[in-house]
């Protein structure tokens, strides 16, 4: 008796070890309509906006309408082989670019594919593609502007009327 039940725990551990490792849902989804870069696909239940999307015939696309009943996605790519039922999986990756000084002056397709020629980019950062725009260099006031103009303008005529006398 004691056998089966350190054989029944072995078992149940071994297999709980396997799920909580190796197993992974995928968030799938089937396309409605598709037209102008826009799919319409039903499913995709956990999808997060900006998320990335990749569709059977691997084109690229992503999420950006989160609706209660479908999510619009832009396709980053021709898709010219997506149909009404064709299927598409979340790819749990929100949309990036690296960035860096790799990335200047090379020349990339809407996918940061390098096409000119110069090889891959190997750039370690990456920024979100939706992320919040770098903070503005604080500056003065336009009304210092302006005294500083009155300023030299008074200067200006106090010498002009000192040259004429």
């Amino acid at each position: 008796m004691k056998n089966v039940s350190q054989l029944t725990n072995f078992v149940q551990n071994k297999l709980n070890e396997y799920t909580q490792t190796t197993t992974r849902t995928a968030d799938v989804g089937i396309v409605l309509q598709v037209g102008d870069g826009i799919a319409r696909i039903y499913g995709l239940e956990n999808v997060a906006s900006g998320e990335l999307l990749e569709f059977e015939d691997q084109t690229v696309g992503i999420a950006l309408n989160l609706e209660t009943s479908n999510v619009g996605a832009v396709l980053m790519g021709t898709g010219r082989n997506i149909k009404q039922g064709s299927t598409v999986k979340a790819t749990g990756k929100i949309a990036q670019i690296p960035v860096g000084p790799d990335i200047l002056g090379r020349v990339v397709d809407a996918l940061v594919n390098p096409i000119d020629g110069k090889g891959s980019i190997s750039s370690t950062e990456t920024r979100l593609i939706e992320s919040p725009a770098p903070g503005i260099i604080a500056r003065t006031s336009v009304v210092n502007h302006y005294k500083q103009v009155f300023f030299l303008l008074m200067l200006w005529f106090q010498l002009d009327v000192d040259n004429e006398n």
